[in-house]
């Protein structure tokens, strides 16, 4: 029984945005995330960090899921920014169980267990977005749903997973940090940044976490072991 992580798949069958386009890595980038995710096995845990597909909707999305669903193991699936597909948990269970999708669960506003570690998350924030129009309710409402994960796992060891970088160099969002060190996270796996992006990353220690970035063209489409068991 073995936990993985894995960021920004940015499947696209039925979207018309393989990321194939952007050179370098992504080329043959789902065939290369094909034979990452053949390692997992029906006992295993697949944290799927945000950006998990191009689709508008949940039914432009349904291939991607389908992709997704066909390999072993539980997924846990935090939306991302380009999730557009993103609609309420009842709606997204709703049509995952008539496409007969078994294996995809959304981390939002709770939390999952492994062994002994509690698996908690968010989308989190970026500082570009407040660029977009975005505004402080929307960044309050992280941090609840970030705080309700936490709360979520009570007293067990907690792992956090994020679509964006609490940090990254020339960046902090402190806010998001106070709170995974304040419930005692000891470990949190980020995604977001590609390409020459991963330059801003940071890697190992900063004060009471370990941080690693996940994205999926920086692991090289093949998903982060976190832990065995």
């Amino acid at each position: 029984m073995a936990l993985y992580v894995l960021g920004d798949t940015h499947l696209s069958f039925r979207s018309e945005k393989p990321m194939d386009v952007f050179g370098g890595a992504w080329v043959g980038y789902v065939d290369k995330l094909r034979s990452g995710l053949s390692v997992l096995r029906e006992e295993d845990t697949l944290v799927l960090a945000g950006d998990i597909s191009w689709g508008m909707s949940l039914e432009e999305a349904r291939e991607d899921f389908a992709f997704l669903d066909a390999f072993p193991g539980r997924k846990l699936i935090l939306k991302g920014n380009h999730d557009y597909w993103w609609t309420t948990a009842n709606k997204t269970y709703q049509f995952w169980a008539e496409n007969g999708f078994t294996t995809l669960n959304l981390l939002h506003n709770n939390c999952y267990f492994y062994g002994e570690y509690a698996l908690c998350g968010t989308r989190g924030w970026f500082l570009d977005e407040e660029k977009n129009g975005h505004n402080q309710k929307v960044f309050q409402r992280e941090l609840i749903r970030l705080e309700a994960s936490l709360k979520a796992a009570g007293e067990r060891p907690k792992l956090a997973f994020h679509h964006y970088p609490p940090l990254y160099r020339g960046y902090r969002c402190q806010e998001i940090i106070d709170l995974l060190e304040r419930y005692g996270v000891s470990a949190c796996y980020y995604g977001h940044l590609h390409g020459g992006s991963h330059r801003l990353a940071i890697e190992g220690r900063d004060g009471a976490l370990d941080y690693r970035l996940i994205s999926a063209d920086f692991l090289g489409f093949r998903p982060l072991k976190i832990c065995e068991s």
